[in-house]
Parts: structure tokens; C-alpha cells; sequence
């Protein structure tokens, strides 16, 4: 079983960093620690470019170190080493294997994973959530982990873990009520907190 890679995030250093500069710009980390040693991570609401880079400082600043998913040409040389210490995971879109059928077994093969995913997919308004993260947490056995960026509260966190139960309208109303207060940095560009109508039908594929 693989151990986590090391990464950009294993560094005492930057994580001093990331705190100063939280400090400097006068937001705040505050956030669970979770216990399990793999969780999708959810980031929200996407709405600007700004995300990323907080979202690098907060896991910095706070220890948690996640990856994130990436088609596997970028991991080509010459970028393929410095994509993997940024925390990339590779994803063949192109093979015949589920998209979450290949995550899931990433995650039966590392000790430790924690996987952040934007589940709008767009930094725009967008009218419902993708939800490739639900289904792999759910075929992986993993919780997810609810982060926000709160631009209105300068606030950035873990603020709830979610045990996918198979019910995808009624988990969503669970992180329809978390994020209710949440702000992006463009809350006009807010999308709907709800499923594809097809994805939440009866044998509807996993995305």
C-alpha cells in the first residue's frame, strides 16, 4: 500500500508562511481536524480565482494536505514530477474504467488521501453540482469532508464531515443547509446546490 507522496505541503516552513500571510490579509483558518486519514474534500463556493490560492495557504497553514485530480497527460515530462509534488493524481479519461471506479481504487491503494474537488466544475453561475465527488466517497467508503471559503467572513475550514448514505437528495440537503451562509467572493455567482435531475434518478450512472 502506498504511503502519501511527498509534496509542497510536508514542509514546516510554508506553513509559517500561510499563517503570516493569513494574519496580513486578515482572514482566519478555522477548521476541523478530521481523524480519518481519507476524505473527499469539497471546496466551496468556486467563484474566483482567488480560491486556489487560498485553498493552498489554508493547507498549508493548517496541515491538511490534499491532492487533487488531474488528466494524466499533464503528468508528462518535463511537468509530470513537479505536478505530482504540487499533489496532483493523475486520471486516465480516456480508459474504459468508471471515472469513479479508477479514484476509488486510488484511494484503496494509499494509507492516506484526501482528495479536494470543486464540485460546481466552473468558477461561473452554474445550475447544479457535478457529482463525481459524492459517488466516489460513496464507492470508496470514504466521508467528505464540507470545506468553505467564506469571503463575507474572511473564514476558510472544514466545517462538517458528511457519511454519504446512498441518499443523494437527503445527503444534499445536508450540504444545501451547510453552505446556506457561505460566501463566495461573487455570491451573484452562486450556483444551485442540487443534483443533475438524472444523476439523483432510480440506476442513474455514476458521474
Amino acid at each position: 500500500m502506498t504511503t502519501q507522496l511527498s509534496t509542497l505541503f510536508n514542509f514546516s516552513i510554508p506553513q509559517t508562511f500561510a499563517k503570516a500571510v493569513f494574519n496580513l490579509i486578515g482572514w482566519r483558518v478555522d477548521t476541523l481536524y478530521p481523524p480519518e486519514k481519507k476524505y473527499i474534500l469539497v471546496g466551496a463556493h468556486h467563484t474566483s480565482n482567488w480560491d486556489l490560492p487560498l485553498g493552498i495557504l489554508f493547507s498549508l497553514a493548517s496541515g491538511i494536505k490534499f491532492n487533487f485530480l488531474a488528466k494524466d497527460e499533464a503528468f508528462r515530462w518535463p511537468l509530470g514530477g513537479i505536478m505530482r509534488w504540487l499533489g496532483g493524481v493523475p486520471v486516465n479519461r480516456r480508459a474504459h474504467t468508471n471515472f469513479v471506479d479508477q479514484i476509488a481504487k486510488t484511494f484503496a491503494e494509499r494509507e492516506h488521501l484526501i482528495i479536494a474537488i470543486t464540485p460546481e466544475g466552473t468558477r461561473k453561475r452554474s445550475e447544479y453540482w457535478k457529482t463525481g465527488f459524492y459517488y466516489i466517497a460513496l464507492e470508496a467508503k470514504v466521508p467528505i469532508a464540507l470545506g468553505a471559503l467564506d469571503y463575507g467572513k474572511k473564514c476558510i475550514g472544514i466545517g462538517k464531515m458528511l457519511i454519504p448514505s446512498g441518499d443523494l437528495e437527503a445527503d444534499f440537503e445536508i450540504i444545501r443547509a451547510f453552505y446556506a451562509d457561505k460566501k463566495g467572493k461573487f455570491p451573484h455567482q452562486h450556483g444551485e446546490i442540487r443534483p443533475r435531475p438524472q444523476d439523483a434518478s432510480p440506476g442513474s450512472p455514476k458521474k
